[in-house]
């Protein structure tokens, strides 16, 4: 009996020491999300790269699940985000726009995710979870006053928020001079200069009594002539200090930011925030800055690659993806914690300088950024990492989407989607557990703005994906694979061509689509090209009309909605000057 007696209060006393243990396991887990900006799907070791070195995203896909087949649903930055943080496709939610910029350009432009679009973060910070964003943001600050932040990360379900507001871009970088064609300066200059010509003309019309043309008036377009040559100037002449800045939730902390050291700070508040959150749930979407122009890169990786300091540029990318997942692995989360990673939209091909290569590679798929139809503008990585639950070193063809991030996250967080609107995305949960052969998506839609360029139907009884392309962009020179001549490829006009019938692939036999189909030959390729126009007609009734995001007039400066850290227009600070490299190990 006493041995009874004895035994029973040890195993008392047992349960009453590991209860309070059993009690504080997190049973949500947290989700990590990394997204590498402009990379292209051939930049990466485990997707066919072997010059370029990215040994911690390789040992991601080795520990996890790689998507050979892992679709943008947009071409370009604003839009492929937007699509991402609502899954859904962006023409329904307007931030995809083709008589626009396409993407946001300004910091003090009122174009932005919409305030009643649902993001993730939002329903995760509902479920009780500490969401956080570090890095690119790209999709809005303000709608009406500098301080309404009605776009802002804070006002889309994120607690914290440090990072850009708005993207890279050369001007942020002192001396890199390189630009896109589609910089909104050509075109303003040339509207200023008819604005002031016709300012001029009125004069000269006045003064030789060719024409009596009032006082008032002509002295009031004089007036409105030199306000808007100012404008211009200030907009453009100090655009660095607009929009190269840090934000830490609604504080600016740098402006203009100092790129030397950004790098660090990225990491740094990567590693804090994983170190405050370790006790309770926590979602970190990690949005890096690289690899987008100007390359900012630290000098522990600059030459270190064989393809110039763009090939430097993704092994840094790589190494900052290996320290957040050595801290949350140090951290004791490694089995609670979903990490996944992928690129916003396919690598820059005509992004050159020279002979200097300034853009990524997409392997054996053709075209790339800005091209929504060929597979090198929308195809991907995707690489899921989650000890226990998914199987590693294993490898998934199926067709999956950025969008279907929306609902697998909603899943994992005990969230509901929502009833008020179309999700586009799908739970990717079952296809990463290996528990369905097949992914949900039977057809996935190609938009560039709001144009259809291309639709794929995958047909699961034979396994075949069919892709059919309406529109494809005129290369130049003709078989390069890009618009080289101005550097971003269109989405319609007379530097595309219409397709009737459609150019139709094989792409589960033909990735790279180098051999339309000729659709005489079989009946089956008939009977493809009508089931994907059967799939268009059914899809388009479900999009309907919403005020567009990104107008030339939503993208316009306004100085006040413009983020500023003092009296504006005195908007310069550096809130973090004492941060330097020696405070963060790199």
């Amino acid at each position: 009996m006493a041995f009874l007696s004895i035994h029973w209060s040890l195993i008392i006393i047992f349960s009453l020491m590991v209860l309070p243990v059993t009690q504080t396991v997190n049973t949500k887990p947290n989700i990590v999300l990394f997204m590498a900006d402009d990379l292209g799907i051939g930049d990466i070791g485990c997707y066919g790269n072997d010059t370029i070195r990215t040994p911690n995203i390789d040992r991601l896909a080795k520990e996890g699940l790689k998507l050979t087949q892992h679709i943008s649903a947009a071409p370009l930055c604003t839009p492929s985000r937007a699509a991402f943080m609502t899954g859904r496709y962006p023409i329904r939610s307007g931030m995809d726009i083709t008589n626009g910029f396409r993407v946001i350009i300004s910091t003090g432009s009122s174009a932005g995710l919409p305030p009643n679009e649902t993001t993730f973060a939002t329903i995760l910070q509902q479920q009780g979870y500490s969401t956080g964003l570090i890095g690119k943001w790209h999709l809005g600050v303000n709608c009406a006053s500098r301080n309404d932040f009605c776009h802002h990360p804070n006002n889309h379900g994120f607690n914290y928020f440090y990072g850009m507001p708005f993207t890279l871009y050369s001007g942020c970088k002192p001396n890199f001079t390189v630009e896109t064609s589609k910089s909104p300066k050509p075109r303003i200059t040339f509207f200023t200069q008819v604005i002031s010509l016709g300012v001029l003309t009125l004069i000269a019309l006045k003064y030789s009594k060719l024409l009596p043309v009032n006082g008032i008036f002509l002295a009031s377009c004089v007036v409105f002539n030199l306000l808007l040559i100012i404008y211009w100037y200030v907009w453009f002449q100090y655009s660095h200090y607009w929009n190269c800045i840090l934000m830490r939730n609604h504080q600016v902390t740098e402006q203009p930011m100092n790129t030397e050291r950004t790098t660090y700070q990225i990491l740094k508040e990567a590693h804090s925030f994983i170190e405050r959150n370790k006790n309770v749930p926590f979602l970190l979407f990690v949005s890096f800055l690289h690899v987008h122009i100007p390359l900012i890169t630290t000098k522990r990786f600059t030459g270190r690659s064989k393809h110039g300091i763009y090939g430097d540029n993704v092994e840094e990318l790589d190494f900052l993806v290996g320290s957040v997942v050595d801290a949350i692995d140090t951290a004791g989360l490694k089995n609670n914690t979903l990490i996944y990673f992928t690129s916003d939209h396919g690598g820059h091909l005509e992004m050159t300088d020279g002979k200097l290569q300034l853009g990524g590679w997409n392997g054996i798929y053709k075209g790339g950024k800005f091209m929504a139809g060929w597979e090198g503008g929308i195809r991907v990585p995707g690489i899921f990492r989650w000890p226990g639950v998914i199987s590693p070193d294993t490898v998934c063809d199926e067709p999956t989407s950025l969008m279907d991030i929306f609902p697998t996250v909603l899943h994992l967080g005990g969230g509901e989607l929502p009833t008020d609107r179309t999700i586009d995305g799908r739970n990717l949960m079952p296809l990463l557990k290996n528990q369905t052969l097949h992914s949900e998506h039977e057809f996935l839609f190609h938009y560039c703005g709001p144009h259809l360029h291309a639709a794929r139907w995958h047909e699961k009884e034979s396994g075949a994906v069919w892709k059919a392309h309406f529109i494809t962009p005129v290369f130049y020179p003709e078989g390069t694979g890009g618009c080289y001549d101005i550097r971003i490829c269109p989405c319609g006009g007379d530097r595309v061509t219409y397709h009737e019938p459609p150019l139709l692939f094989e792409i589960s036999k033909d990735p790279s689509e180098s051999s339309p189909l000729q659709l005489e030959l079989k009946p089956q390729y008939v009977q493809a090209i009508n089931r994907i126009k059967q799939a268009i007609a059914e899809h388009q009734r479900t999009i309907t009309p919403v005020p567009q995001q990104l107008t030339f007039m939503n993208n316009l400066w306004r100085p006040w909605l413009q983020p500023c850290c003092g009296t504006f227009p005195f908007c310069w600070c550096d809130k973090d000057i004492n941060m330097t490299s020696a405070d963060f190990t790199m």
